[in-house]
């Protein structure tokens, strides 16, 4: 068998052309399991929302441009467990003519808020920048916080705290005087940095209630920090038990309640079919006929 010249050129053609089809599904291989590395549980998400940061569309200088100077936004406070109590408190002085405010937004992402939470983070992290833009004949809070029930369960359990909504936090000087909490739901879905400017304007109406605020009772169980649970000592307790309670599935409540159920019933019959006597057992009723006088 003889080969020509031009077949003894193409080889090397045809033997990269048979490796090509495994070239590309290694390839595909290799990003498909790059895909599970690339976003690994505790490490900052990409779109998230920044705390603080210039405000965007300002002209920062260049030839023949006027630079514009941009108040910075004011610092968003993040509370957890450790150390939500030290936060709103840090800021109180004995000598200071007003309480310390605190607008604090309670969010969450996938499991508290269904992901329906991303709209008012970044127009929470916005409003920074509009309050510290106010001219001061405005009302604007003294600090802001936020809180992620994702990240903080047990805390938003104890507070009894709903994702998507922002808390009003008036603590005062005094020491024993009563801090007040005003609490507002947002609208998840219009949600602008704006809403949350013109919300925070209404708590200087007489009549909050009426500016879609809600006062939390000072003298009921579910203040966070005045109602009995928490002057018990029971409200993080109770939201170390109702994060589990959440944290179960629904088929492993179902298994629990069976097996209770389970465990009731056969100590039942077991009561039921002692012997009379017995330790437990109880009087046996006389036999027919057997009545005496």
């Amino acid at each position: 068998m003889r080969f020509s010249t031009t077949a003894l050129l193409a080889l090397p053609l045809l033997a990269s052309a048979a490796e090509s089809p495994f070239e590309q599904y290694r390839a595909k291989f290799q990003n498909f399991l790059s895909s599970f590395g690339a976003s690994t549980p505790g490490q900052p998400k990409a779109d998230a929302p920044a705390v603080g940061g210039a405000a965007p569309g300002v002209a920062t200088g260049g030839k023949g441009s006027k630079t514009k100077k941009v108040a910075e936004p004011k610092k968003i406070d993040v509370l957890t467990l450790e150390n939500w109590k030290d936060t709103l408190y840090g800021p109180v002085r004995a000598d200071a003519a007003q309480p310390a405010e605190w607008l604090v937004l309670v969010s969450g992402r996938n499991k508290t808020c269904f992901g329906r939470c991303e709209r008012i983070d970044t127009a929470f992290t916005e409003s920074a920048v509009k309050f510290a833009s106010l001219p001061p004949s405005q009302p604007s809070p003294q600090h802001l916080a936020r809180v992620n029930c994702d990240d903080t369960p047990v805390l938003c359990n104890a507070w009894s705290a709903n994702a998507g909504a922002i808390w009003l936090f008036e603590v005062p000087t005094a020491p024993g005087a009563v801090v007040e909490i005003h609490t507002r739901r947002m609208n998840l879905t219009t949600v602008t940095a704006q809403d949350i400017v013109d919300a925070y304007a209404g708590t200087a109406a007489t009549n909050r209630t009426e500016a879609g605020w809600h006062r939390f009772d000072p003298n009921g169980w579910f203040h966070p920090i005045e109602g009995k649970f928490a002057k018990y000592g029971l409200a993080m307790p109770l939201g170390y038990t109702f994060w589990a309670l959440n944290a179960i599935p629904s088929w492993g409540m179902m298994l629990i309640v069976s097996f209770l159920s389970r465990s009731m019933m056969n100590r039942r019959m077991e009561g039921m079919n002692r012997p009379a006597g017995a330790p437990g057992a109880g009087p046996r009723a006389a036999p027919a006929g057997d009545a005496r006088s």
